[in-house]
């Protein structure tokens, strides 16, 4: 038996999956809070994710011997910055980090961008973070190069003292030329940053290296894109993904410009469209609090709030009236947009309602993006959290994309999909899709 090990380094939980490679079976699975946030100012401490993963690696491994290959994802747009010695000498700064929404010259620091360097640049993404941070001094002196905290995870596995970072990743960060397959030096120069601050990029699935244990490591790929491969078993899929965020996407050899959306690199031949609404899954969070709060307010149960919602939303799914933009958090080309909820009458402004249109809107906003990408797909997959446990968000789905959905076996799409992604620079397959083909199967 061929059994494949994956990682996966994400905002709030730490996952990783044992699958056999020739059947996709799962043997065994971890997930574990990723208990690193330093303040509210979406910082992470790199040393204790590092050291959590690598506990659960060491259990698996061992457990599991021998692991014929490791797969390593993670949380895309963020970045650390690293010394010479490849250490770690900054906090990771997430996607959600807002500084690049600070006002800088005639508008915000990520519109400045934008104009300057020709590419859509957003708050949050690892290279407008970086920009921020040499305007405000805040880049370390002994800091050469940067990474995500998922190269950063290859190179303590490897021993590694420099980055290679794939181009799912690179891209996240933005001023990434999808034609060259790197980033774009005329559009850095512009802004002032040196591309040989930047690592190293490769397109496909390759092995980084090796462990103590000489077990090969591929090199990290975007939590995006190892959700699709973890997910998707047919290239002419729809893939949507509401955990804490969301994302609807769809693989491409046609890259486009998109007016709401990212043509994100898959690898040297396929491409992903995708549509990511800032809030996603944080939405209905969000309406959880209220819900909460109230209870506290009014001395009810707060304890199984999540599931009442649920319960009532179930009763009657079709009726959803309030017109609810769930777009609380803005998006990443106009940050300023607001949420709202409207259509309020005497007798649909009730728990219910606003839980079914909170779920309707979450699914709609998703499909809007759809929409943007000017295809069609063969198949609607969705996985994370939020559509496994909602009946109502998953009716809602196939009402708007009009498709049976389906939902993949495995519940650690991410993790997953890096098994399958260094199944693949393992040798054991020839490309993800012969290998999603054979390991990828649906409830």
């Amino acid at each position: 038996m061929l059994k494949i090990l994956g990682l996966d380094i994400g905002t709030t939980t730490i996952s990783a999956v044992v699958a056999d490679a020739e059947t996709g079976k799962i043997l065994d699975s971890r997930t574990v809070k990723n208990d690193s946030v330093i303040d509210s100012t979406k910082l992470q401490n790199p040393e204790i994710i590092i050291n959590t993963v690598l506990e659960i690696k060491n259990e698996l491994t061992k457990k599991y011997a021998p692991i014929s290959a490791i797969g390593v994802t993670g949380q895309m747009h963020g970045i650390l910055y690293l010394d010479k010695d490849g250490e770690a000498v900054s906090p990771l700064y997430t996607w959600q980090d807002e500084s690049g929404n600070k006002p800088y010259k005639n508008g915000t620091y990520a519109s400045y961008l934008t104009e300057k360097t020709g590419h859509n640049m957003a708050s949050g993404f690892g290279l407008v973070t970086h920009f921020v941070n040499i305007q405000e001094n805040n880049v370390p002196e002994n800091a050469v190069t940067l990474s995500t905290i998922h190269d950063y995870l290859v190179m303590k596995l490897t021993g590694r003292k420099t980055p290679l970072m794939h181009s799912s990743d690179a891209a996240s960060l933005g001023c990434f030329d999808l034609k060259k397959s790197d980033f774009d030096e005329d559009a850095l120069a512009k802004i002032g940053i040196n591309r040989s601050f930047l690592p190293e990029v490769c397109n496909n699935s390759v092995i980084a290296g090796k462990d103590e244990n000489d077990v090969p490591i591929s090199v990290a790929i975007g939590d995006n894109q190892a959700s699709v491969l973890g997910a998707v078993s047919d290239e002419n899929s729809v893939l949507v993904n509401i955990g804490t965020g969301s994302q609807v996407s769809v693989i491409t050899d046609n890259p486009k410009e998109l007016a709401d959306g990212e043509t994100r690199p898959l690898n040297d031949i396929n491409f992903i469209l995708v549509g990511a609404p800032l809030c996603g899954g944080r939405s209905f969070a969000l309406l959880h609090k209220f819900f909460t709060q109230c209870a506290e307010i009014f001395g009810g149960n707060k304890d199984d709030v999540y599931k009442n919602m649920d319960k009532i939303a179930e009763i009657s799914p079709d009726e959803h009236s309030l017109d609810i933009d769930t777009r609380f958090c803005g998006t990443r080309r106009n940050p300023d947009i607001k949420g709202s909820v409207s259509g309020i009458t005497e007798s649909n402004f009730t728990p219910a309602e606003l839980t079914r249109g909170f779920l309707y809107g979450m699914a709609n906003e998703l499909y809007s993006l759809f929409e943007g990408f000017g295809i069609n797909g063969s198949m609607l997959v969705c996985s994370g959290n939020a559509v496994r446990k909602s009946s109502v968000l998953r009716h809602y789905l196939e009402e708007l994309f009009g498709m049976e959905l389906h939902v993949p076996a495995h519940t650690e799409e991410a993790s997953f999909g890096a098994a399958i992604f260094a199944s693949v620079a393992a040798g054991i397959y020839k490309n993800t899709f012969e290998a999603a083909k054979q390991m990828i199967h649906y409830q």
